[in-house]
């Protein structure tokens, strides 16, 4: 909106009069309603219903200049205390819905019913699912399809095995992020012969159109964004619980559910064949069932198998951290002070892309080596409690408890803004800001302040949980590779022989790690050289792999 100075005037007379000064009066209603200049050709009349559908926020009113009182008397009759009030509303609810994770169609809904009260059914009469509205399924069809057009790998290995059903047979209950992504992974299982139930890892990642459409398609699914820490344990619980059928498979983001199953259902982990897992955390607990000898099935670590270390936890993460954050804060990195705790895959991700922005990057570490690879990638290594009152940014990705702690938030600059890209919620510790003397004030979807008695605001993200899944997306190809690496996992636990696998923690095999890797080389027109079989001798090597041993760092 233009601002209406000494010699530019707005006189509002009787409806029967032409407006004078009619270009200041058209940029005035173009701003309020997106249209052209140029389309604006209206009488008074026409401007007062305008203004009466189209309220003026508070904040525009006081922007204009007034050449006398009795102007300033007659403009202020168009727009009502209601209709202030109503786009008050009406922007806080836009900005709700337009950094909703995924632009998920539920979030603009008004309906907040909780899915647990509704009675639902798809077109083939099933009820055996729990989604926020099962009539957005055609949305997230949609959406799924886009998604297959960059996963061409992991549908070409639909394609490749569905005539033999190598997972036939299988009932896998799976616990992930539910996206358009992980979509084309459960389907993928379907076609290859395995029956699938499935649930949330995350309780803001869910994408609800998405899950419609698998609950259409005929997967029992029960999850929808923004559940609570209750509906998240008994979505798991519907998963795991069902007469008639019982899991003999999981797949497993950050462990929750085999944690479930093995305290609630021992019965049932006993009998399964495999669990694979691809999250630090998952893994993490995983090793420690294995230690305390309480493991008593094989399991499969995706996480720290190539094809996801490298590629998901780095290049994945290199993308989504800057979405995650310019759809919640608007923010501009260049020049801000960033933190970065961990160096692993993920913070290399995180480091990368916001210094090719311009931030100064800073990092912790508790690994010598990590720190040493910090140092010579031009990071400063620090520690968080020498720097956290000048940062701008604080971003943890450790996997860890407790990496910033109460004290460490009390000491933070006004306006700092916190998030996690870490699995879990436990790096931030958000439940020591629930306490009375600090005030939570939500700004829109996933983003919280938390204003200290001071006044003093820190910008808190996705209440400490993942943030590039809460609040954004994530690529569709480089998720292809974890979504290949993890059905691969699934058909090689599955059709094992007895034996092949005891009761303990296992990587994937380095052939299939290369397949991965091979199934999505032609996407770049990429051409790999053969060796020779000169050169395959002198080196020690199968002419088809694997190329390298197991202990290869890559």
């Amino acid at each position: 909106m233009t601002d209406c100075g000494g010699d530019v005037k707005l006189e509002v007379k009787q409806a029967s009069k032409e407006f004078k000064e009619s270009e200041n009066v058209a940029e005035k209603y173009s701003a309020m309603t997106g249209t052209k200049n140029s389309d604006v050709n209206m009488n008074v009349g026409e401007l007062s219903a305008a203004f009466t559908a189209v309220p003026t926020h508070k904040s525009m009113k006081k922007q204009i200049q007034f050449a006398n009182q009795e102007e300033k008397q007659e403009f202020s009759k168009f727009p009502t205390k209601t209709g202030r009030r109503s786009l008050s509303r009406s922007i806080s609810q836009s900005s709700t819905d337009s950094y909703s994770s995924a632009a998920s169609y539920t979030d603009s809904s008004d309906d907040e019913t909780s899915p647990r009260e509704k009675s639902q059914v798809n077109s083939k009469g099933s009820s055996d699912f729990c989604v926020k509205n099962i009539k957005q399924a055609e949305f997230g069809r949609r959406e799924i399809e886009i998604a297959e057009q960059d996963m061409s790998a992991l549908i070409s290995l639909r394609k490749r095995a569905q005539g033999e059903k190598p997972l036939a047979g299988a009932k896998v209950v799976g616990c992930t992020h539910i996206t358009a992504q992980t979509a084309v992974l459960i389907e993928t299982l379907v076609a290859l012969g395995a029956q699938c139930r499935w649930t949330a890892c995350n309780i803001y990642s869910t994408q609800n159109e998405v899950a419609a459409a698998l609950a259409e398609s005929g997967v029992s699914v029960f999850a929808w964004k923004g559940e609570s820490e209750d509906d998240f344990w008994w979505c798991i619980d519907r998963c795991v619980n069902m007469e008639g059928w019982q899991a003999n498979m999981i797949l497993d983001d950050g462990g929750d559910l085999t944690h479930w199953v093995y305290k609630k259902y021992p019965s049932v982990f006993k009998k399964v064949r495999g669990i694979v897992e691809e999250s630090v955390t998952g893994v993490h607990r995983l090793y420690q069932l294995s230690k305390a000898g309480k493991l008593c099935v094989p399991a499969m670590n995706v996480n720290d198998s190539v094809t996801k270390q490298k590629f998901d936890n780095l290049y994945c993460c290199r993308e989504s951290i800057l979405d995650g954050l310019k759809r919640t804060t608007d923010v501009m990195f260049g020049g801000k002070q960033v933190v970065v705790c961990g160096y692993g895959e993920v913070g290399k991700g995180c480091c990368s892309a916001l210094k090719a922005l311009g931030a100064i990057v800073c990092v912790t570490e508790i690994d010598p080596i990590c720190a040493l690879q910090a140092c010579m990638d031009g990071f400063k290594v620090v520690k968080l409690n020498e720097v956290v009152r000048q940062m701008d940014m604080v971003i943890t990705c450790t996997g860890n408890k407790n990496v910033v702690t109460r004290e460490l938030l009390d000491r933070m600059k006004n306006g700092c803004i916190v998030c996690n890209m870490g699995h879990s919620n436990t790096e931030i510790d958000v439940a020591s800001l629930r306490t009375p003397e600090l005030t939570w004030e939500r700004v829109r979807s996933q983003v919280d302040h938390v204003i200290w008695p001071d006044g003093k605001r820190v910008i808190l993200l996705a209440e400490g949980r993942l943030l590039n899944l809460s609040c954004s997306t994530v690529p569709s190809f480089v998720l292809s590779i974890t979504a290949t690496t993890q059905a691969l996992a699934l058909i090689e636990l599955y059709n094992a022989p007895e034996g092949r696998y005891k009761q303990d923690v296992y990587l994937l095999p380095k052939k299939m790690d290369e397949y991965v890797a091979s199934l999505h080389l032609p996407n770049f027109d990429a051409h790999l050289t053969e060796l020779s079989d000169e050169q395959a001798k002198y080196m020690g090597l199968n002419k088809n792999g694997p190329f390298k041993p197991n202990y290869y760092r890559y």
